[in-house]
């Protein structure tokens, strides 16, 4: 890190999206200034300055401002070369920042994304549906690419990027099931159908850069409430 660079992130501990940032922060071993912003009541005039979106995290570089959680945590690791990504001029360094990518996307859309509508499905046939949907997507998609895993992505001994742009949804889906805030049955067929995944996840969800700013009762209280305001929305 060059001496005049000055990092500041804007984020949200409760925010799985933000927490990709601290993750690749803390494995970066960057320092950073840290600004919280209130998710629960409107932005300020100031914040929407920075990022007009609203969201978190945003981070800013000797001034310069980048936002959406993927594109930070790509340009935290296109700045500060480490083991979670190879360049892409390296050898095999397109080759595995594609294979990266396509984990991510199918995890992200083919499990992860289908997840979301347990927070306001009301039946149970509903949430039925849900968790077969994301299985299956987890099954076909994700499971296969965690043959080789040991114990992280692409057979690393080492957290990689991977890992950064999943684990907080990783250690959440652990927590949400087993507090059976979502349902618990969920997890129960991931072990039944995806050991690879269940094994990573297991790892994942204990490594120090995942739990840093991981707070499981404040994670759970929070997500109660954001389930019983969406169901109160939807009536």
């Amino acid at each position: 890190m060059a001496s005049q660079d000055k990092l500041i992130l804007y984020t949200n501990h409760r925010c799985p999206y933000a927490h990709r940032a601290h993750i690749a922060l803390e494995e970066l071993k960057v320092p950073f200034e840290e600004v919280i912003i209130d998710l629960d009541t409107p932005r300020t005039p100031e914040y929407l300055k920075i990022n007009p979106r609203g969201l978190v995290p945003a981070l800013s570089h000797n001034g310069e401002i980048i936002i959406e959680s993927a594109i930070v945590v790509q340009y935290l690791t296109d700045l500060y070369p480490s083991h979670l990504v190879p360049a892409s001029n390296e050898p095999g360094g397109a080759l595995r920042r594609a294979r990266i990518a396509l984990f991510v996307d199918a995890f992200s859309t083919k499990f992860n994304t289908p997840l979301f509508g347990l927070y306001t499905a009301q039946t149970e046939a509903e949430k039925d549906a849900l968790i077969e949907k994301a299985v299956g997507g987890l099954v076909a998609e994700v499971e296969p690419q965690l043959a080789d895993a040991a114990p992280f992505f692409g057979g690393s001994d080492k957290l990689t990027l991977a890992e950064v742009l999943t684990a907080s949804f990783v250690i959440r889906l652990k927590t949400l099931s087993a507090a059976e805030v979502i349902p618990k049955k969920l997890w129960t067929a991931i072990e039944e159908k995806a050991p690879n995944f269940v094994k990573w996840a297991e790892v994942v969800s204990k490594h120090p850069s995942v739990t840093s700013i991981y707070n499981e009762s404040e994670m759970i209280e929070g997500a109660k409430k954001r389930i019983a305001k969406l169901l109160a929305a939807k009536k």
